[in-house]
Formats: structure tokens, sequence, C-alpha cells
């Protein structure tokens, strides 16, 4: 099973040296992944470039980079120059957003994004597979009258979207190859999120859907006080409608319920019911809010799993 960590050195004095110490330190530990959030800071599809190129071991990713205030051409450069610096591990991730940062940072009135999610990964499938597109839609236009190609990223670029929702999830099994579902507890990706994904992955003809279950959690002999900060720091999410729904579907009143907090072995009992449920991949975040002891100590168990 495949057993990642998303990395967060944010707060370094140099968060790209500081990110390549902490890769080289996850595959020390035998996790086999690596997935870097998008903010308005460092630029994720560049940080994964640079740790795939140093650390060899490790397929990388992006989770997720919205589809508001972006476009397609700009995004499929990204993506193919990380493919091709990483030599094929590297892996896009796709999100919605929300209203409040996409209308407060953009300036963009947030409408019709699932429409705007159908024609992003329409233009780009074309352009991360062929390196042309001639994709006109109703809310953006995508066209190459010089290649797009870049030598070394042949092989495409995996597509996935953090999707949740029943319409993100019939766009994302249609055309991406996957998901990147975060605070879906075992519940709501076993009875509503993979059999919606798989169905419509089904229906389009396409490959059984990948689905990355993005955890927040961490191993650690002081739950209490840890689940304490994991409920300050988690409390954003509940105020947004998609994240409310899936929290609920998982059988939980606060984001906090459905993070991973105990020890080995609760953990890893926890790892396998995400996989019983139909994740195929788990990627633990949030690992560094109990201090780099208990880091430590989840990403060994994390590497020992991915064993």
């Amino acid at each position: 099973m495949t057993v990642g960590v998303a990395l967060n050195a944010s707060d370094a004095p140099n968060q790209v040296d500081a990110t390549v110490e902490l890769a080289q330190e996850a595959a020390e530990f035998g996790v086999t992944s690596a997935w870097f959030g998008q903010t308005f800071g460092a630029d994720s599809p560049q940080l994964a470039a640079i740790v795939g190129r140093e650390v060899p071991a490790l397929q990388v990713g992006t989770s997720a980079i919205p589809v508001f205030g972006r476009h397609p051409l700009l995004v499929s450069s990204q993506a193919q120059t990380a493919q091709a610096a990483t030599h094929g591990r590297y892996h896009l991730g796709l999100a919605l957003g929300t209203r409040l940062l996409t209308e407060t940072a953009f300036g963009l009135p947030f409408e019709r994004p699932i429409a705007r999610l159908r024609e992003f990964l329409t233009a780009l499938r074309q352009l991360t597979e062929t390196g042309t597109a001639d994709f006109h839609g109703e809310l953006l236009t995508a066209a190459t009258p010089l290649p797009a190609r870049v030598p070394g990223a042949e092989k495409g670029v995996p597509l996935l979207v953090a999707a949740m929702g029943p319409q993100a999830l019939r766009v994302s099994g249609e055309l991406a190859d996957g998901i990147l579902p975060y605070l879906a507890g075992p519940r709501a990706l076993a009875d509503h999120i993979v059999p919606a994904l798989t169905a419509a992955a089904e229906a389009a003809g396409r490959p059984a859907p990948r689905i990355v279950a993005l955890v927040p959690g961490v191993v650690t002999d002081d739950v209490a006080a840890v689940r304490a900060k994991v409920t300050e720091s988690l409390a954003f999410y509940e105020q947004i409608p998609s994240y409310a729904r899936v929290i609920e579907l998982s059988g939980a009143r606060r984001a906090a319920d459905l993070a991973v907090i105990g020890d080995e072995r609760t953990v890893e009992a926890e790892v396998r019911r995400y996989r019983d449920a139909g994740a195929t991949e788990v990627v633990f975040s949030g690992t560094e809010i109990a201090g780099e002891a208990d880091r430590r100590r989840t990403w060994r168990l994390l590497g020992e799993l991915a064993r």
C-alpha cells in the first residue's frame, strides 16, 4: 500500500531547503510519497520538482491547485516541467477552492465551479497528453499556436481532484485519474465517495480511479493535548459547506474527530480502515503538530506500513 506524508516547512528560515531535508528524512523512514499544499506562498509544483530531483525514492504530488485564478496552459507547463524533472514521479492535484478565498484573493466571482472544473480538466488533459490544445468552452479557452509539450514528460501527468461532492465526483470520474479527499472518513469513503466515483469512471470507460485519502494524524502518547491542538487548527474547515457535509457523512461532529491520533496500534488500525473503505493510497498531514519526536515516530510507522 502506498503511504505518504504532506510536507510543511513554511515556518523554516528557507522553506525550500527545509522541505528537501524533510523529504530526505521521510524517504529514510520508508515513506513512499511526499505531497505539497498550494497556498499563496511557495509554488507547489516547483517544490515537488525540486524534491523529486533531490530525493529520487519519493513519488511527489501537489494537493491541490485551485482552478480559479489559474489557466490550463500555465498549469500544464508547471506540471509537465515537474514531471520531466522527476522522470515520471509527479502527480498533479486540482481543487475547486472556496468562495471566500477565490473572491477575496483574486476578485473573481466563485460561479459555476463544476462547469469550470470540467472545462479545466478537459483542456488540461489535452495539453498534458498531447502537448497541444484546441479547446473553446463557455468559461475558458485553451489553444496552442506554439507547441506546449515539455520534452521528458511524454508519458503525461496523473490528474487528481480534491473532489468529495456528487457533481465533482462525477466530473472527476469521467475526466481525472482519481481524487484527493480530505477529512472524508472511512464511512464517507465507503458509502458515498468511492461508489459514486467508480460508477462515473466505469460509465466513461476509464480505468479504476485512484483514491488518495488525505488524513490528519499523528502517533503520540499525549492524545488529549494533541487533539486540542488539532481541533483548533482544523476548525476553519467546518465553516466550508463541502467539508461540513463530508464531515457529517463520516459520522463526525467536528473536523478534529476525523484526525487519527494515538499510539502505533491505534494509527495502524485506522490506516487499514481507510484501505478497507476503498483508499488506494493514504497520505498523513499535520504530522508536525505534536513536535519533532512524535512526527518522526509517525513517519517511522507510516514507513513500516508502506513496506
